[in-house]
């Protein structure tokens, strides 16, 4: 059996220098009905000594102490699960796979090669999954406990009186800073193609109509992610998948498979396979819509003709945010983002797309992985020491930070006094 830390798998790529034969596995610590291995302890503590530059071979002592401390957050993570059962916190299996997917694909770019992770781990892709799974699955459960208790915090005005009076000198200055909202548009295929998406998604509903495998066919023809799974895409809730997934999705029977539905990411067959209340299993064979540069261009005149009507007042901005944006997010409140360091922008088109922009400015459209974007600048602000009354919501929402963290400090400490601990000789 292999255990390795998904997130972790990057940094621990790199360690060469500990043969795994040369340590015995065993339980050195056990928290209810957890075990902490020997192994899982030094995978943490060898990725916390490569990221603080520590060699654990030339100097042991320092290596000692990072055991220590890893040894203590994994049974704090242990005992926080335990918690997180207690109280019947739950995450959906789509979740689940949707970070495993993601991590397993840094790792497949990391290595080079689907094979790579393969050799490395001594097992398939599959089998790493179902390994890996409950450790994700732990993972995913604590972080919800966390942000449940978390939110249960709140913060009264005094406190951040205090907070500012407190922290004052020590409080960093405010970098030069925008606040903007945007309208996003995803780029639209020509007709051509939704109908030449549409035909081989018709040949392939008649397959699973005569009783084709529904599995095999989505092995060989899905184009999304879920493709090599045989289409599975877990249990999900309202609210998980897009609407139009949902829409016929939650009309289904057990076993019953769709119609052809069309959303923003192709062609769907769509196969409901078990429900629990609101939730669904299903599982589906995606075909994609080609987009041509053509396509593109397109989809920027839109955006250039858009900008200059709302520029002329009409429509005004919060209108074209609800009849246009494709973010869901941000679409709710106008197409607010909030307030960005223009020095930590983390997409730099954005950064670019503003500069020498002033309030009430909005962008020529601009390109990112997620589509279009008009942005408007709401607001600048220049470097400046920070103040109370200028400065309310930053500082009030610091004073929340650090009076949750403390409180979950607590939180903890309280949790692990009623859960059974035992450390076992190293």
């Amino acid at each position: 059996m292999f255990r390795k830390t998904l997130c972790l798998v990057a940094l621990t790529i790199a360690i060469t220098s500990l043969p795994a034969q040369e340590v015995l596995d065993n339980v050195i610590a056990v928290v209810d009905e957890n075990i902490i291995l020997r192994s899982e302890l030094q995978q943490f503590a060898y990725s916390a000594a490569i990221q603080n530059g520590i060699d654990p071979a030339k100097d042991p002592a320092k290596f000692g102490s990072i055991q220590e401390k890893m040894l203590e957050e994994l049974i704090t993570q242990k005992a926080l699960l335990v918690k997180a059962k207690e109280d019947s916190v739950t995450i959906s299996d789509r979740q689940v796979d949707g970070v495993l997917d993601e991590q397993i694909q840094q790792m497949v770019q990391q290595l080079g090669s689907e094979k790579r992770v393969e050799d490395y781990f001594g097992s398939n892709i599959r089998q790493i999954r179902r390994e890996f799974r409950p450790e994700v699955e732990e993972r995913l459960l604590v972080q919800k406990l966390r942000e449940t208790k978390s939110f249960e915090v709140q913060i009264a005005r005094r406190e951040v009186d205090e907070f500012y009076k407190t922290f004052r000198d020590s409080l960093p200055t405010l970098k030069e800073a925008v606040k903007i909202s945007h309208i996003l548009v995803r780029i639209e295929p020509s007709d051509d193609a939704i109908g030449a998406a549409r035909k081989k998604a018709e040949e392939v509903l008649r397959r699973v109509q005569a009783g084709e495998d529904f599995a095999d066919l989505a092995r060989q023809f899905s184009e999304g992610p879920s493709g090599p799974k045989g289409g599975d895409l877990g249990f999900s809730s309202r609210g998980d998948m897009v609407r139009e997934y949902e829409e016929v999705a939650y009309g289904l029977q057990p076993g019953q498979i769709s119609e052809l539905v069309r959303s923003e990411f192709g062609w769907h067959i769509i196969q409901l396979l078990e429900r629990q209340g609101e939730r669904i299993h299903t599982r589906h064979v995606l075909f994609q819509v080609d987009k041509s540069p053509d396509d593109e261009q397109e989809t920027i005149r839109r955006l250039e003709r858009l900008r200059e009507k709302i520029l002329a007042g009409d429509p005004p901005f919060g209108d074209a945010v609800t009849e246009f944006s494709k973010d869901k997010d941000s679409s709710s409140k106008g197409g607010d983002l909030g307030w960005f360091e223009l020095e930590a922008f983390q997409i730099p088109a954005f950064k670019d797309a503003v500069e020498g922009l002033v309030p009430g400015d909005i962008s020529a459209p601009v390109k990112t992985r997620f589509g279009y974007h008009l942005i408007r600048v709401d607001d600048r602000r220049q470097e400046r020491q920070l103040d109370i009354s200028k400065d309310w919501e930053q500082l009030e929402g610091w004073a929340l930070d650090l009076k949750r963290r403390r409180e979950f400090e607590k939180f903890v400490t309280d949790i692990k006094k009623d859960v059974y601990i035992e450390i076992k000789a190293q």
